[in-house]
């Protein structure tokens, strides 16, 4: 299984404790350039990741490298790849990266975005990734943990 999710929080605790468990994924991939660039804040995220889960950070740019690398080591792996905003989840489907759903976990509110629901808020960049997906037959599945119930337009 293959799961994409954008949260700009990328790891913290629904991942660790609902998303990588429902997944079953042994993979947590984060594709930020900012973060593949900065060991620091690399080492500590790993230390919220289960002993048993690979971590790998990458440019967004590479992601469908580092999959592909992955999977070519283990064709059966579950893997979670987290992006930190549409942005970089668009620019990795353009750069090759194959998806067909991806989750939307939480977006915070900022200047210029709109609160659509409790965990997302949206300015006209987010709005131009979501009608690219749309456009490219990627389904949004908009939900904070596994077991809410999917929305799929908001």
């Amino acid at each position: 299984m293959l799961w994409f999710r954008i949260d700009n929080r990328l790891v913290h605790g629904q991942v660790i404790e609902a998303w990588l468990p429902h997944i079953r994924a042994k993979t947590l991939v984060v594709a930020n350039d900012e973060l593949a660039n900065d060991e620091l804040r690399q080492e500590i995220m790993s230390l919220a990741v289960p002993s048993e889960v690979s971590f790998i950070c990458c440019a967004v740019a590479d992601t469908a490298d580092v999959i592909r690398r992955v999977y070519k080591e283990n064709a059966a792996q579950h893997v979670l790849v987290l992006f930190s905003d549409c942005a970089d989840a668009r620019a990795a489907h353009m750069s090759g990266l194959s998806f067909s759903q991806v989750n939307i976990g939480n977006l915070h509110y900022g200047p210029g975005k709109e609160q659509v629901c409790e965990h997302i808020a949206l300015g006209p960049e987010d709005r131009n990734c979501l009608k690219y997906f749309s456009e490219h037959d990627v389904e949004i599945d908009f939900r904070c943990v596994p077991t809410a119930t999917p929305k799929v337009n908001l």
